[in-house]
């Protein structure tokens, strides 16, 4: 069993090491602060051919697959948080539709775009009334002459306000079925769309340099070409690429639980109390290893996870598991390295607060820890 990552990999995830750290790490307090969207940094993403990682070489990607996909996260997210939660909502929920059931043109005009990194994709899931319940969503997409017309409001969407957004891929309600089940479909609705507007940014506990917005919809016309996949079987396109969502949330949790370790281990070697650095103390020590132990355990189930989508294998059980446990270890890793931190930790100008505000968000998004325990739970119990 070998746990090393392959020399290719390994070399891509020392450059985006040493890219983070000299593009992102030192203006990564700033941008929080300012609540500024880097958007120079995700071209510079782009050229090194990070922004299409899961996209197929043949519609401007690159097909790295989920395991490097891991190890460029695991970097992005030990920098910013905020930055890797762009590339990450940008690379996953906003491209695999496309890349999945879009149609050749439609993956030629919106998909290489993104994938290149000339722009930044969104996807319009949650709703003002509908997050955990996607099937409980009441935006309606109607057919007319040549088209279709979309009403409604999506809500804590991201990337859609940015200077380089391409537009957002939006699931609506289509109508019902003869069984009387809501029909589903997804659309892509450009930036610039008439009837398609964006609320200000919304003031968030964390991730403060990404964009997130209400999105509203009003008499939104798009034409026939716009609708991605086949009408009616939205949601399940959706669900579809849902899983790879749910690796790459869990990457993050391993980042900020890799950051949180580092902060920690850094502070405890140079703050001296009572004549002695804190981490000659056992109290503080032991937290110390606590973090390291729990980043250890969440790095085997994402990288397994990620290896078993590599692999063309069942993953869903596996991906549930791992965003379930590497966002609850980074909650409890950043918590613990800010009481390591004392008072320190909890002033704005530390690294490791920016961490702790930006850590409860992972136990939310990408499908709520509460929906990842029912998954679980039936895949134990059918």
């Amino acid at each position: 069993m070998n746990f090393d990552l392959p020399p290719e990999i390994a070399d891509l995830q020392r450059t985006v090491r040493d890219f983070s750290a000299k593009e992102i790490a030192p203006h990564a307090a700033r941008w929080s602060e300012d609540e500024h969207f880097p958007s120079p940094v995700f071209r510079r993403l782009a050229d090194l051919g990070l922004m299409g990682m899961l996209v197929p070489e043949e519609h401007g990607g690159t097909d790295a697959g989920m395991v490097a996909y891991v190890a460029v996260m695991e970097e992005l997210g030990a920098a910013d948080q905020s930055v890797a939660a762009a590339w990450n909502a940008h690379s996953t929920i906003a491209s695999l539709p496309l890349a999945a059931f879009g149609t050749p043109e439609q993956k030629e005009r919106w998909l290489r775009p993104l994938a290149s990194g000339e722009r930044l994709g969104a996807f319009g899931l949650t709703e003002p009334s509908a997050g955990s319940d996607a099937a409980g969503i009441t935006t309606r997409a109607e057919r007319c002459d040549g088209g279709w017309v979309i009403n409604g409001t999506k809500m804590f969407i991201s990337n859609a306000g940015t200077e380089i957004s391409l537009g957002v891929t939006v699931l609506a309600v289509t109508g019902k079925g003869e069984d009387g089940r809501k029909r589903y479909a997804t659309f892509f609705v450009p930036e610039g769309t008439s009837g398609y507007t964006k609320g200000n940014r919304l003031k968030k506990l964390g991730w403060h340099a990404l964009d997130t917005r209400e999105l509203v919809f009003t008499d939104c016309f798009v034409p026939d070409d716009h609708l991605i996949g086949e009408e009616g079987n939205g949601l399940r396109q959706f669900l579809a690429v849902l899983d790879k969502g749910r690796i790459s949330v869990a990457a993050l949790g391993l980042s900020l639980t890799a950051a949180a370790l580092r902060l920690g281990v850094q502070h405890a070697r140079t703050r001296h109390q009572f004549g002695r650095p804190l981490v000659d103390f056992q109290a503080v020590a032991h937290k110390l290893a606590d973090i390291a132990t729990e980043y250890e355990a969440a790095r085997c189930l994402v990288y397994k996870a990620a290896w078993l989508a590599d692999q063309g294998r069942p993953h869903a059980t596996e991906a549930a598991m791992a965003k379930l446990y590497a966002s609850e270890a980074a909650n409890r890793a950043a918590s613990q390295s800010v009481q390591v931190h004392g008072g320190y930790g909890y002033i704005r100008e530390s690294d490791i607060s920016r961490f702790y505000a930006d850590a409860k968000i992972l136990e939310i998004g990408e499908g709520t820890n509460e929906v990842q325990r029912n998954v679980i739970a039936r895949a134990l119990t059918r």
